[in-house]
């Protein structure tokens, strides 16, 4: 019996009857030999880390375009919150911890540059539609590794499509908490940029919710997760007054933060670059890249400009914006 074997047979002792095993996923799109160090979710994990769409979320935005400050979120940030947040909670419940990170990891993949107001604009021009969930699974599936993908499990796959509140809930529990897991770093992470912005203080959250989830960050987190870990079991829930009360703070933060336009003033600017960008390259699919111009060849030019265009980093963007759209100084 190699490693992965025991801990395939580990995970059949010790893990919950509702976690999703390792040795029962439904599998690959193209069958590989399996590790014999490693399940296939802790293989799926390391993929995602290693690939390319990952280090890019390093230079995309979280809420707060551009900071110069070092200490506010970015995406990638953002996403080690949130498998930190995942990997407590599923460790708690006895689900299947890999899952949980691989998943987290993964899920913000196929966000844009500028945060959800460049998903906004792509979404606006783009006749297929843009979700970032969705372009997080096509860079799986389709974009990474010179368009081969990562050949996921199913199990990573459909978590990462169901992370969002819009869409249905994934089909394992580790799945699931990870949907959890990422409204609960990013509201509480976010309130911590929001206050070093200056754009707010612990002071203007609603006596309510302070009252029923803390008034720290840390506290709140805490309250979250204990509720999840106690009130979970054949699903993953909340005791009804915590989830109203996170219900509450995430309304406030849109009305607060999120929708605020000391926080947002610069996002119309931001917004015109991918518009600007968009235009441009879908007049002129010859100047994509190659591995886009194929994407145009095959599919068709809106896939390939949107692929090409959401997976730029903040600075590349703005970089590339000023290459094609703002004179030179003469040499």
């Amino acid at each position: 019996m190699n490693i992965r074997e025991k801990q395939e047979m580990q995970e059949k002792q010790m893990l919950s009857p509702f976690a999703a095993l390792s040795s029962q996923s439904r599998g690959r799109e193209r069958e590989e030999p399996p590790c014999n160090i490693r399940t296939c979710y802790q293989r799926d994990r390391d993929r995602i880390i290693h690939c390319k769409a990952y280090r890019r979320l390093m230079n995309k935005t979280q809420v707060f375009l551009s900071p110069k400050s070092d200490h506010f979120r970015t995406r990638l940030t953002h996403t080690q919150e949130v498998s930190q947040i995942a990997r407590t909670i599923a460790r708690a419940l006895s689900l299947n911890e890999d899952l949980a990170e691989a998943i987290s990891l993964g899920h913000d993949l196929g966000h844009t540059p500028f945060g959800h107001a460049g998903e906004a604009v792509l979404d606006e021009v783009c006749p297929h539609g843009f979700v970032h969930s969705l372009q997080s699974v096509r860079i799986v599936e389709q974009l990474e590794k010179d368009g081969r993908g990562l050949n996921l499990t199913w199990e990573v796959r459909n978590g990462i499509a169901c992370h969002s509140t819009a869409s249905k809930a994934a089909e394992t529990l580790e799945g699931r908490v990870v949907r959890y897991a990422d409204k609960i770093a990013y509201l509480n992470h976010d309130i911590e940029d929001a206050i070093r912005a200056g754009v707010l203080s612990e002071r203007d959250i609603p006596f309510e919710i302070s009252y029923e989830l803390g008034r720290t960050k840390s506290a709140r987190i805490t309250s979250l997760i204990l509720s999840i870990v106690e009130n979970s079991g054949e699903d993953i829930v909340m005791a009804p007054k915590i989830q109203n009360a996170f219900d509450s703070l995430r309304k406030f933060m849109f009305e607060a933060v999120y929708n605020n336009p000391a926080a947002k003033g610069e996002e119309a600017k931001a917004m015109e670059v991918v518009r600007r960008l968009y235009a441009y390259y879908i007049e002129r699919t010859e100047k994509l890249p190659e591995e886009y111009r194929r994407i145009a060849r095959e599919q068709d030019s809106a896939r390939a400009v949107c692929d090409y265009i959401s997976g730029m980093s903040d600075r590349y963007a703005i970089a590339l914006y000023e290459e094609l759209f703002v004179p030179k100084c003469w040499q």
